[in-house]
C-alpha cells in the first residue's frame, strides 16, 4: 500500500495483458459496476439472460469423456438457435447460450443422442446426483465366457463352441458399447465406441472369436476403472462440502436453543457451537472465545485464537470452548461454498495444453482412420496381399486410433492440481494460471499486510522549530503558534481517524476517541495524505511527497526524516498553511513467514521486488530484513504499474497484494495473488490466485504445484502419444494384435489418469 494517509480503491484484473484485452479471465478487485455484461434473471427456470441470448447450464451425467462432447458439439453445432457452447467434462455440465424459446429443441437434440439432460431449478441448482450402480455380474459372466472361448480354441475344440462363448461375452459386456457406437456412426462421429464396435464386429466376421470376446471384456473393464478414477478427481473438491455439518444449534425467538437444518438458518441468526464441533455456517463471534482449526480452508497447521468480533467459517472446527456467533452468510454462500464454486468454475476453463490437445485430437483421429482404411484396401489391391491379414491390421489400427488417453490426460491433471491447491488454502481461478505459474521469473510484492503485519504502531512524535514538547500540555490549548505535542497529536488524530490506511490507524489509536476534534471539508489526497479544516483552520497530514509539493521541505527537516526512515519507520507530517508543525513516525513489524517465503522463492529461482508507497529508506530497511532483491519506495499506483511493465522483459511477472489496492499493478501482472482472501467476497470471486490466509509461503507452494502439474502434463502427453506410436508401428510391421490395441488405448488412458491423480497426494 502507499504511504499516504488515504486508502486507494480500484479494480484490477489478474490476467495477462493479452487475456485482459480478449476478456477471457476473471478480474481482481472487480465490482459489480465494472461487469462487462449485465446478467438478468430469466423466467425460464435456471437460465439467465445475457446480451447474446439465454445462458443455460445443462447437466448430462452420461457426458464424462471427449467422445460424448464431440457428439453433442456436432449435434448442437448444426442448430441455428445455439449461439455458443462450453463443456465442463469434470462436472458433466454443458453451458449453452441459445435463443429464447429454443431450450426444448436443444434438450431434444441431446436426448436424440441417448443422453438425459437436466436443467437447474429456479435457484440455479441441479438436483442431487443419485447414480444407480450397474450390476457387476454381466461383466463377470462375460469375462468367464471370454476365457472359456480362449481355452476352447487352445484345446482344439469345435469353432462353434468358441463362437457361442464369444457371442455370450460380447453380449454381456458390449451392448452399451454397441449402442453408443451405433449412435456415433449415425452422427458420422468416429469416437472410441464406434471404432471399438467396428473392430470387434470385424474380428467376429473374420472368425477371431476369442480375441473379439476378450477385447470387448477388457475394453469394458478398462472403461469402468477409468470412470472410477475420474470420479475421484471429480469429487476431490465437492468432497469439501461434506466438511460442513447438516445441522446447527440456533437460538429461537423465545431464547431457547434448537437443532435445525443448517440450510434453513437465516442470516443474522445466533448459533451456538460446542467444543469439538464443526461449524456449518460463517459468522461473527458475539459471546465467548476459543481456538479454531481452520485447516480445511486455509491449510494452516495450527489452530487460531478467536474472540468476540472475530470471524469464523463453515467447515472449521471449534477446539477449545463453547461460543456463540451471529450468522453472516447463508449455507449456500459460505466461504467454503464459494471456494468450491470457484474451483468448479475454474475446471471449465481450458489451460493452454488442453486447448492444444483438443485441436490435435480433431486432426489425429480422422487421419488414423484414413490410414486404417488404406491399410485394409491398398495392400490387397496393389500388392496382392491377403485380405484377411490386412483387414485385421486395419481393425487393430481402429482401436488404437481413439485419442481418449491424450484428451482426458489434461483435464484430470488440471483438476487434480486445482483440488490439491484448494486443500492447502490456495484458490486458483483457472487452469491457465496453474499451468503457467511455473514460468514466474519475478514476483513483485506490496509491503503492508503482505510482508509486514500491516498493523503499525506510533513510535515517535516530534514537534518542529523548537516548539514546546511538554507531554503534559493541556490538549485544549490554543491551536496557533506554540503548539505542543498533545495539541499536535490531537490535530493529527482527528485527521487520521477519517482514513482507513494502516499508518493513519496507528496514529488514530494513540489516543481515545474523546480527544478527537471535528473535521470539516475532509479530503483524501491520493498517494499523499489527507487534509481538513479544524476549528476554522486548514491542516494537512501527509507523507514526504506532499510536504515537497507544498514547498515546506527544508534541509533540517530532510535530515530528521532521513534519520527516522533509515530505522525502517514511516513518517507523516502535520502542517498548517505556513509550516510543518510535527512529525509522526510509525513502524510495522515483519512477519516471520515472510523471511521464509522469500528464501523459498529464491530457491525456486524467482527474483523478488518490493513496491511500496512508503519512503525509500523504509522500503530498503524492510527489504534487507526479509532478503528481498530490490525495493522501490515513494511509488504512486501508476508508478507501480510502470515497474511491472519494466519487469516483463525478463519473463513472467506475478504481483502480490490485497486484491483491491495496487489495482493497476495487479492488472498488469501475468498472475495476481490476493493475500488473506478468507471471507472476502471480492478476492474469492475475482482473484487469479487467492491465498486464503496471510501466509506468503503459499506463493512458493503454488509455484511448486504448478511445476509438478506441468511435469505431469508433459509426462501424460508423452505416455499417450508414445504408447500409440509404438503400437501403430508394431501393427504396421505385422506384430500388433487386438489385445495390444486395447492396451494402447484404454491402458494408456488408465496410466495418464492415475498419473494425474498423483497431485492429490499430500
Amino acid at each position: 500500500m502507499d504511504n499516504s494517509i488515504s486508502s486507494c480503491c480500484g479494480s484490477a484484473t489478474g490476467n495477462t495483458p493479452q487475456e485482459k484485452e480478449q476478456g477471457n479471465a476473471p478480474h481482481i478487485g472487480e465490482t459489480s459496476c465494472c461487469a462487462a455484461e449485465p446478467v438478468i434473471a430469466s423466467p425460464l427456470s435456471g437460465s439467465v439472460k445475457t446480451a447474446d441470448g439465454l445462458r443455460t447450464p445443462i447437466r448430462i451425467l452420461q457426458m464424462d469423456c471427449p467422445t460424448e462432447e464431440a457428439l453433442i458439439r456436432k449435434a448442437l453445432g448444426e442448430m441455428s438457435d445455439v449461439i455458443s457452447m462450453e463443456f465442463n467434462l469434470m462436472q458433466r455440465v454443458l453451458t449453452v447460450v441459445h435463443k429464447e424459446n429454443s431450450l426444448e429443441a436443444v434438450l431434444d437434440a441431446i436426448r436424440s443422442l441417448g443422453f438425459e439432460p437436466e436443467v437447474p431449478d429456479a435457484t440455479g441448482q441441479h438436483s442431487a446426483v443419485v447414480e444407480s450402480k450397474k450390476p457387476w455380474w454381466p461383466l463377470a459372466v462375460a469375462a468367464v465366457a471370454a476365457i472359456a472361448a480362449e481355452a476352447v480354441v487352445w484345446m482344439g475344440q469345435p469353432d462353434l463352441l468358441a463362437a457361442v462363448l464369444a457371442l455370450v461375452a460380447v453380449a454381456c459386456s458390449g451392448l452399451t458399447t454397441y449402442k453408443k457406437g451405433w449412435m456415433a456412426i449415425r452422427h458420422a462421429d468416429l469416437n472410441i465406441n464406434a471404432l471399438m464396435s467396428i473392430a470387434v464386429t470385424g474380428a467376429l466376421i473374420l472368425g477371431q472369436w476369442p480375441e473379439a470376446a476378450m477385447v470387448m471384456v477388457l475394453f469394458t473393464l478398462a472403461e469402468l476403472i477409468e470412470a472410477k478414477s475420474l470420479d475421484r478427481a471429480r469429487n476431490a473438491i465437492s468432497g469439501l462440502m461434506q466438511l460442513t455439518p447438516d445441522n446447527a444449534t440456533v437460538q429461537q425467538t423465545d431464547g431457547s436453543w434448537q437443532v435445525v437444518d443448517a440450510k434453513s438458518v437465516l442470516v443474522g441468526s445466533i448459533v451456538r457451537i460446542k467444543p469439538g464441533e464443526r461449524m456449518g455456517l460463517d459468522g461473527q463471534i458475539i459471546r465467548g472465545r476459543s481456538t479454531v482449526n481452520q485447516a480445511p480452508i486455509t491449510g494452516e497447521s495450527l489452530p487460531v485464537d478467536k474472540a468476540e468480533g472475530d470471524l469464523v467459517f463453515a467447515g472449521t472446527i471449534n477446539e477449545a470452548s463453547a461460543f456463540e456467533y451471529r450468522v453472516t452468510a447463508a449455507a449456500n454462500n459460505t466461504t467454503l461454498a464459494r471456494i468450491i464454486h470457484a474451483v468448479e468454475e475454474a475446471q471449465g476453463t481450458k489451460a493452454p495444453t488442453q486447448r492444444f490437445v483438443d485441436k490435435f485430437a480433431r486432426i489425429y483421429t480422422p487421419t488414423v482412420f484414413a490410414v486404417a482404411l488404406g491399410v485394409a484396401i491398398l495392400p490387397p489391391l496393389l500388392m496382392a496381399g491377403l485380405w484377411f491379414d490386412w483387414v485385421y491390421k486395419a481393425l487393430v489400427l481402429l482401436v488404437i486410433a481413439c485419442p481418449c488417453a491424450l484428451v482426458i490426460s489434461t483435464p484430470v491433471t488440471i483438476v487434480s492440481g486445482l483440488a490439491a491447491a484448494a486443500r492447502r488454502g490456495i484458490l486458483i481461478k483457472g487452469g491457465v494460471y496453474l499451468e503457467t505459474g511455473h514460468k514466474l521469473a519475478w514476483l513483485a510484492l506490496d509491503k503492508t499486510g503482505t510482508i509486514t503485519y500491516g498493523t503499525p504502531v506510533l513510535t515517535d512524535v516530534e514537534v518542529c522549530s523548537g516548539l514546546s514538547a511538554a507531554l503534559n500540555e493541556d490538549p485544549g490549548a490554543g491551536l496557533n503558534a506554540g503548539l505542543g505535542i498533545e495539541s499536535c497529536r490531537r490535530l493529527a488524530v482527528s485527521l487520521a481517524g477519517r482514513s482507513d490506511h494502516p499508518v493513519s490507524q496507528a496514529i488514530a489509536k494513540s489516543v481515545g476517541n474523546e480527544r478527537h476534534a471535528d473535521v470539516d471539508e475532509f479530503e483524501a489526497i491520493s498517494g499523499r495524505g489527507v487534509r481538513g479544516i479544524i476549528d476554522g483552520k486548514l491542516y494537512s497530514l501527509g507523507n514526504h511527497r506532499l510536504i515537497e509539493e507544498l514547498g515546506m521541505c527544508t534541509p533540517d527537516l530532510e535530515k530528521r526524516l532521513d534519520l527516522l526512515e533509515r530505522q525502517g519507520k514511516s513518517v507523516v507530517m502535520l502542517v498548517d498553511e505556513q509550516q510543518v508543525l510535527a512529525l509522526f513516525a510509525v513502524a510495522d513489524t515483519v512477519k516471520e513467514s515472510s523471511r521464509e517465503a522469500i528464501a523459498e522463492l529464491h530457491q525456486l529461482g524467482i527474483k523478488t521486488l518490493m513496491l511500496t508507497g512508503d519512503n525509500q529508506h523504509t522500503a530498503t530497511a524492510i527489504a534487507q530484513q526479509v532478503g528481498i532483491d530490490q525495493a522501490r519506495g515513494n511509488l504512486l499506483p501508476e508508478e507501480k504499474l510502470a515497474a511491472i511493465k519494466a519487469l516483463e522483459a525478463d519473463g513472467m511477472v506475478g504481483m502480490v497484494g490485497d486484491g483491491i489496492n495496487d489495482a493497476p499493478a495487479l492488472a498488469r501482472a501475468h498472475i495476481g495473488f490476493a493475500m488473506g482472501a478468507m471471507g472476502t467476497d471480492t478476492a474469492i470471486e475475482t482473484a487469479d490466485v487467492a491465498l486464503m490466509d496471510d501466509d506468503l509461503r503459499k506463493v512458493s507452494a503454488f509455484v511448486r504445484l504448478s511445476r509438478n502439474t506441468r511435469a505431469i502434463l508433459i509426462q501424460n502427453i508423452a505416455l499417450a502419444l508414445g504408447i500409440k506410436v509404438v503400437f501403430l508401428l508394431l501393427t504396421l510391421m505385422g506384430m500388433g494384435t487386438m489385445w495390444m490395441a486395447v492396451f494402447a488405448d484404454m491402458g494408456a488412458s488408465l496410466l495418464v489418469v492415475g498419473n494425474g491423480l498423483r497431485l492429490l497426494r499430500k
